[in-house]
């Protein structure tokens, strides 16, 4: 009898771990992350093409891409973050918003990038997050392009 009362007291522990697991979860309806990057460009095909020539980003047969965010060496999450209207970090581009992308191995990707002509703004390795550099795309939205620290 003690060892069947055993097995009750633990099934009893796994069901409130379960119940206590569905109480705190969030509820439904609400953000799970990004779901895409939408621009405007005066000739879509054009910059599309740029982005799959010169960055490598490979286009759907619909024109646009799917990147994956759980690609190995990808970082977990993606930052969302509003900066107040008067910074000047994204520019030069005069757009509202600036491309973030996850890269590898920042010196090969720059290399890759200068070898197809691409002005590379700037380049900062001091950061505690990793490697950074900036471009501009052929409609002159800022691009940064992020070599994540290694953990």
């Amino acid at each position: 009898m003690a060892a069947h009362d055993k097995r009750m007291g633990w099934l009893a522990l796994a069901l409130w771990l379960s119940l206590s697991t569905v109480i705190q979860a969030e509820p439904a309806g609400r953000i799970t992350g990004v779901g895409g990057i939408f621009l405007k460009s005066k000739d879509p095909k054009a910059l599309a093409r740029w982005y799959r020539d010169v960055l490598g980003i490979p286009l759907e047969p619909w024109g646009g891409a799917t990147l994956r965010y759980d690609a190995p060496g990808h970082p977990p999450v993606v930052v969302w973050n509003a900066f107040p209207s008067t910074t000047d970090y994204m520019g030069p581009s005069t757009r509202e918003f600036m491309i973030d992308f996850a890269v590898d191995d920042l010196d090969a990707f720059l290399a890759r990038l200068r070898e197809k002509g691409v002005t590379v703004l700037k380049r900062d390795d001091t950061g505690p997050t990793g490697k950074f550099a900036w471009i501009l795309d052929p409609d002159g939205t800022k691009i940064e392009l992020w070599q994540p620290a290694a953990k």
